[in-house]
C-alpha cells in the first residue's frame, strides 16, 4: 500500500467494528504517517444487522466516494466487502486473493458465492503465492501469482541487534521462536511435542491467539506465549532467537499459503525449520538454512541441525542473501502496477472496439499473417492444441499461431448440423465426463452444459438388448434369474469366473472376473473388430477400462461431472479460441507452416513418429470409418449407443445423436462405426512391443529443444477428452513456471502489503 500511495490517494477500508460505545453509524478515519494511506474504519451499532447493515455500509461508502473525486480503482482483499460495494463505478477492479479464505475456520457460507461474483467482476486477479494461483488460475483469464516478499533492511536489523525485549530477555537460550497469528493453522501438538522433547530449549511464540480457545494451548515450562507485537518490534524478537520456527499444521487452511515470515526470518539471518508447506518447499526448500520436516521426529532433528548451523556464519548465510537479493516490495509494486495499467488499457480498448464494431465479436478463425514472428506455433486444433493456445494467449500474453490440416477446429470432437438440421458428430460420438473439477471448471468458461448421462445397450443372442457394462440387470435378463442384491450378483459372477494364474492380457482380465461365456458374448468379438487383434494379444488395460457391476447402475460412466456442451463442441472451441493474440488457420499442413512461419516454440499434437519422419518405423494405430444416415423417423433406438459385439456384424456400434444433444426433430441421424487398420490415426495399439517403440520416440522428444509433445497421438496414450485437457493444463503450468521470472510475475517478486 505504501508504494501505491505515492502519487495517488489510497483509502483502506477496514472491517466494520461495533460495540456498546457505537450509538450511530459513522466512519472513523486516520492517516498512516509512514505511508500516507487514508484508513477508514466503519463503526456500526450492534442493533443494525442483516440487510439494514449492508445498506448502512453502502451509504457510508457512497458518502466517502462523493468526497473524493477522480477515477477509482477498486481493490479487494476479501469477497465479503463486495456485498455493499458492487455498485461502484471503477476504471479497474482488482481481487488480491491472499488465501483460500473458504478453508478457514468460521468462514461465512456466502464467501464462496461472493468470490465467484468477484472473479467475474475483476479485471485482474493477484494471488498470494503459486499454490493458490495453481488452484485458481482457471477461474479468471488475467490472474497472476505474487509470492511473499520481504523488507530486507527492516528484518536484517535482527543480525546486529544486541538488546532483546524485556519479556524475552530472561528466557534461557537456545531460543526457538515463531511470530504470527496463532490460529487453526498452527500445529499445536507439534509445538507441544517439541517443547516436551527438548525441555532445555526455550520455545517462544509471539502473536495474538485467534479463533481458538487460549485454554487449549499446550502448556510447558519452556513454552512461552508473549502475545501480539508491533511490526517495528519483530526484528528485536527475531534477533534474540537462535532458530526460527514455522510449525504449521498440514490442513485445508494451510494448503495454499505462501508465508511472508519465511523470507523475513531468513533476512534476519536465522535458519528456519518448517513443516512441508508447498510454497515454502517450492521457493526455499533447496536452501541449507531451511529445514523441511514431515514428522515430529524430523522436525526436532531439523531444529538440532538448524541450531548447529546458527552457530556458524558460513556459506549458508551467503546462499540466503543471494536467494533474497531479488526480493523487493518495489519490484512487486512495479509488476502489480503494470498489470493494473494493462487491465485498464484493455478495458478501454474493449469499449472502443465494441463501439466501433457495434457489438459484433471478432471471428474465432482468422487468416494468419505469417510475416510476423509468433511466440508459439501449435500444430493441431483439437483439445490439446486449443487449450494451450487459449492459456498461452490469455495468461502469458503470447502470440500464437494455431494450425490444423483439417478444414475445421475442434479435432475429432468437431460437430455440425447436417443437411436435415441435426447436430451430429462427424467423427463419432464424443461424450464428455470427468471427475476433475479443474477440467470441468476450465471448460465451463467457454460453454454452458446440458446434463447428460450416457447409456449403452449391447445386442446379443440374436438381438436381445441388455445394459452394457454388465450389471445385475444384464445378468437377470440373460440367465432368467432374480438377483436382488449386490452380494448375490457378486456371488453369481464369482461362480462363473475362472482362475487365471497371472493376469497379463485383456482376455485374462475378463475371464477371471466373469467367465468365458460372458467374455465371448460381450468382449471377444467386439475387441477383435475394434483392434484387429484377439484380446489375448492386447494389454490388460484395454478391457480393464470397462467395469463389471453388481448393482443396477446402467450408466456407461460414473464420473461426478457428466454433460454435453449446450451449443455443441465446435461452438465451445470457437469461444475458447476467440482471443487477442491468437491466430487460427485451418486446412494447413505442418510442413508448410513450418517453412513459412517465424516462431520461437512449437507445440505438436500429431503422431510423434510422424514428427520424426518414422525414424524407427511406424507406430501402429487403429482408425475408424463412419457411415452417417439421416432417417425419416423421430427415433431409431432407445439409448445413445448400441454395441454389436458379434464378430459377424461388420460395425461395432450405432449412435443416435439426439439422445446426446437433446434436440427435437421429426428426423434423426445415426452413425455406424467401422474399425479399420488404415486411415487417420485414432487409437494407439496397446501392446508391449509398441510401447517399447514409442519409448525410442519419447527419448527423441525429450532431447528436442523448444518443442512440447501433447495429446493422445503425440504421447501414444489412449486419453479421454478430459484427460487431454488435464494434460494440456499441466503442460501450460510447466511452461508458465519456466517463464515465470519474466512473464507471469517473478518467483522472486512478492506481495505489496507493507504495514500501514
Amino acid at each position: 500500500m505504501t508504494r501505491f500511495a505515492k502519487g495517488r490517494k489510497v483509502i483502506f477500508w477496514e472491517e466494520p467494528v461495533g460495540g456498546p460505545d457505537v450509538a450511530e453509524a459513522r466512519l472513523n478515519t486516520r492517516t498512516c504517517p509512514d505511508s500516507g494511506v487514508f484508513v477508514v474504519t466503519p463503526a456500526i451499532p450492534d442493533a443494525i444487522q442483516g440487510e439494514a447493515r449492508e445498506e448502512t455500509l453502502r451509504t457510508l461508502l457512497d458518502g466517502l466516494i462523493a468526497e473524493n473525486e477522480g477515477d477509482l480503482v477498486r481493490w479487494y482483499y476479501t469477497p465479503m466487502m463486495l456485498s455493499f460495494s458492487r455498485h461502484i463505478d471503477a476504471i479497474c477492479t482488482v481481487y488480491d486473493c491472499m488465501d483460500e479464505l473458504a478453508n478457514f475456520k468460521f468462514a461465512p457460507p456466502e464467501l464462496t458465492i461472493l468470490e465467484r461474483e468477484l472473479m467475474n467482476l475483476s479485471d485482474v486477479v493477484f494471488t498470494g503465492g503459486y499454490s493458490l494461483w495453481e488452484a485458481k488460475r482457471d477461474r479468471h483469464p488475467n490472474i497472476h501469482p505474487f509470492p511473499s516478499s520481504v523488507d530486507r533492511a527492516h528484518f536484517a536489523k535482527a543480525r546486529v541487534l544486541r538488546e532483546t525485549p524485556e519479556d524475552q530477555a530472561h528466557l534461557p537460550q537456545p531460543r526457538f521462536g515463531f511470530y504470527g497469528v496463532v490460529d487453526e493453522r498452527m500445529d499445536l501438538q507439534l509445538l507441544d511435542s517439541l517443547a516436551e522433547a527438548r525441555p532445555e530449549w526455550s520455545i517462544v511464540v509471539v502473536g495474538p491467539v485467534v479463533k481458538i480457545d487460549p485454554a487449549h494451548l499446550p502448556q510447558r515450562p519452556n513454552l512461552h506465549y508473549l502475545g501480539g507485537k508491533g511490526y517495528d518490534d519483530l526484528p528485536r524478537y527475531l534477533g534474540g532467537w537462535d532458530v526460527a520456527l514455522m510449525p504449521f499444521a498440514i490442513n485445508e487452511s494451510t494448503r495454499f499459503i505462501s508465508p511472508t515470515k519465511t523470507p523475513e526470518y531468513l533476512a534476519g539471518g536465522r535458519p528456519v525449520v518448517s513443516t512441508p508447506i508447498v510454497d515454502v518447499v517450492r521457493h526455499y526448500g533447496d536452501l541449507e538454512a531451511v529445514k523441511v520436516a514431515q514428522t515430529t521426529e524430523e522436525f526436532i532433528a531439523g531444529c538440532e541441525q538448524a541450531l548447529a548451523l546458527s552457530r556458524t556464519r558460513g556459506e549458508w548465510l551467503k546462499e540466503v542473501d543471494a536467494a533474497l537479493s531479488a526480493l523487493s516490495w518495489d519490484e512487486t509494486f512495479t509488476r502489480m502496477n503494470a498489470e493494473i495499467s494493462s487491465a485498464i488499457a484493455q478495458r478501454e480498448q474493449a469499449a472502443s472496439d465494441a463501439l466501433a464494431q457495434s457489438g459484433v465479436a471478432a471471428p474465432a478463425i482468422r487468416p494468419a499473417s505469417r510475416n510476423k514472428p509468433f511466440d508459439y506455433l501449435i500444430v493441431g486444433a483439437g483439445f490439446a492444441g486449443s487449450v494451450l493456445a487459449e492459456r498461452l494467449t490469455t495468461q502469458l500474453g503470447k502470440r500464437v499461431l494455431l494450425i490444423d490440416k483439417r478444414p475445421h477446429i475442434a479435432g475429432n470432437a468437431f460437430d455440425e448440423k447436417d443437411a436435415a438440421g441435426v447436430l451430429m458428430h462427424k467423427y463419432g460420438p464424443h461424450i464428455f465426463h470427468t471427475n476433475s473439477e479443474e477440467v470441468s471448471g476450465y471448460l465451463s468458461q467457454f460453454t454452458k452444459w446440458r446434463p447428460y448421462e450416457h447409456r449403452v445397450l449391447a445386442s446379443v443372442r440374436g438381438g436381445l438388448l441388455v445394459p452394457m457394462p454388465i450389471n445385475r440387470t444384464t445378468l437377470n435378463m440373460l440367465y432368467n434369474v432374480n438377483l436382488k442384491t449386490d452380494d448375490e450378483a457378486e456371488a453369481f459372477l464369482a461362480s462363473r469366473g475362472e482362475e487365471v494364474e497371472k493376469i497379463r492380457t485383456s482376455e485374462d482380465v475378463v475371464v477371471s472376473k466373469v467367465g468365458r461365456e460372458l467374455y465371448e458374448m460381450f468382449f471377444r468379438g467386439y475387441t477383435r473388430k475394434q483392434w484387429g487383434l484377439d484380446p489375448s494379444e492386447l494389454d490388460k488395460s484395454v478391457t480393464a477400462r470397462v467395469p463389471t457391476r453388481t448393482n443396477e447402475d446402467d450408466r456407461y460412466f460414473t464420473d461426478k461431472f457428466q454433460a454435453m456442451p449446450l451449443d455443441g463442441y465446435t461452438r465451445m472451441f470457437e469461444n475458447m479460441l476467440d482471443q487477442k493474440g491468437l491466430t487460427v488457420e485451418t486446412g494447413v499442413e505442418y510442413e508448410d507452416a513450418r517453412a513459412e512461419t517465424v516462431y520461437d516454440h512449437l507445440i505438436f499434437t500429431g503422431p510423434v513418429d510422424e514428427f520424426f519422419d518414422h525414424r524407427y518405423g511406424k507406430l501402429p494405430y487403429r482408425s475408424l470409418a463412419f457411415r452417417h444416415e439421416t432417417l425419416q423417423q423421430e427415433w431409431f433406438q432407445s439409448v445413445g449407443t448400441v454395441n454389436y459385439p458379434d464378430e459377424q456384424t461388420p460395425y461395432t456400434r450405432i449412435s443416435e445423436y439426439k439422445h446426446l444433444t437433446g434436440q427435437s426433430s421429426k428426423v434423426t441421424t445415426i452413425t455406424y462405426e467401422y474399425p479399420r487398420a488404415d486411415g487417420d490415426p485414432y487409437y494407439p495399439v496397446p501392446r508391449p512391443e509398441n510401447q517399447a517403440l514409442y519409448k525410442k520416440y519419447e527419448a527423441l522428444a525429450l532431447e528436442t529443444p523448444n518443442v512440447h509433445f501433447v495429446g493422445r497421438l503425440a504421447t501414444y496414450r489412449y486419453y479421454n477428452m478430459d484427460q487431454v485437457v488435464g494434460q494440456s493444463l499441466a503442460t501450460f503450468r510447466r511452461i508458465a513456471e519456466r517463464e515465470g521470472r519474466t512473464t507471469i510475475a517473478a518467483q522472486s517478486a512478492a506481495r505489496a502489503i507493507a504495514a500501514s
